[in-house]
């Protein structure tokens, strides 16, 4: 099920598989991986986070069938399960999106999991190049993740405007309308209805996407997918821009994407399990728990 067990100390239980060619579990395996990490040859490290990663938050993912979200949303009485995220439909009806909006708004309910934590280490040691999040729980920065090696593709909750007119909202007022009342915000210019700046379906992404992505993917010299479906563009499409003799790592549970090639490895199963075990085998687990320890005592 995809509402795991909270994220935390753990002990890895999953299966590590690679491409099924047989060159590349001669030249890439995780133990290399880690080898690499360990003698200091990884130096711009991308990232691409999907719902997995913040599942053992206890947040949902997307479209595991019977747990996911798009699969419990029935008591919003949705024309079709993405409608939440529509803006013609929030417009009309805004309940349902403010309904998740309470529940996931970043802090308030949600501590980051192990995995973000990890994201978090790359950063402090000077090798995340970036990570490109499909969240909007907002955990990536809760966890210490710095705001310039962040992306999130699709929004976030720190800032917020009119559907309608765009004109800017005071963030704090919106969270204040939804969590506490329920409601969703009214322009203060038009009347129309407010929301914080996730990327709803038909919406542009922000800027910060397309001003970095080509750099980046052009000198990483490590991706890692972790606890997505890669089902979205533009983001699905991340790992296949990198140069073909980058090492890709994807830890979900599920093999996904194009996947399966030279130079892939695959570990599956739940995300903290995976990244326990990476950096039990590069000698950062001590590490790791420390930090993951430091974001459960957060305010």
């Amino acid at each position: 099920s995809p509402y795991c067990r909270r994220s935390g100390p753990s002990r890895s239980t999953h299966t590590t598989r690679y491409a099924s060619d047989s060159s590349s579990h001669e030249n890439v395996t995780v133990e290399t991986i880690a080898e690499s990490f360990r003698t200091n040859a990884f130096k711009k490290v991308l990232v691409v986070s999907g719902a997995g990663v913040s599942v053992a938050a206890g947040i949902p993912d997307f479209r595991s069938p019977g747990s996911g979200l798009y699969d419990n949303l029935h008591k919003y009485d949705l024309p079709y399960p993405e409608a939440i995220f529509d803006v013609d439909f929030y417009i009309q009806n805004p309940k349902p999106f403010v309904t998740l909006a309470k529940e996931i708004w970043p802090g308030v309910n949600y501590r980051p999991t192990l995995t973000h934590c990890f994201f978090s280490l790359l950063d402090k040691k000077g090798i995340l190049r970036r990570v490109y999040t499909q969240n909007i729980d907002g955990l990536e920065a809760v966890a210490g993740v710095t705001e310039e090696k962040l992306v999130e593709c699709h929004g976030h909750f720190r800032s917020s405007a009119c559907v309608k007119c765009r004109t800017p909202y005071d963030a704090e007022v919106c969270q204040k309308t939804m969590i506490e009342h329920g409601e969703a915000p009214e322009c203060n210019s038009c009347g129309g209805s407010v929301k914080p700046d996730i990327v709803f379906f038909g919406e542009v992404m922000p800027s910060g996407f397309s001003d970095l992505v080509h750099y980046d993917v052009a000198s990483s010299d490590l991706v890692i997918v972790l606890g997505s479906s890669l089902m979205v563009a533009p983001v699905c499409n991340i790992p296949d821009w990198v140069k073909s003799n980058v090492p890709r790592l994807l830890m979900n549970r599920d093999l996904v994407g194009t996947f399966g090639k030279v130079n892939d490895v695959f570990m599956e199963g739940d995300c903290d399990d995976s990244v326990r075990q990476l950096c039990q085998l590069i000698g950062w687990e001590d590490e790791l728990d420390a930090l993951y320890e430091r974001t459960q005592r957060l305010n």
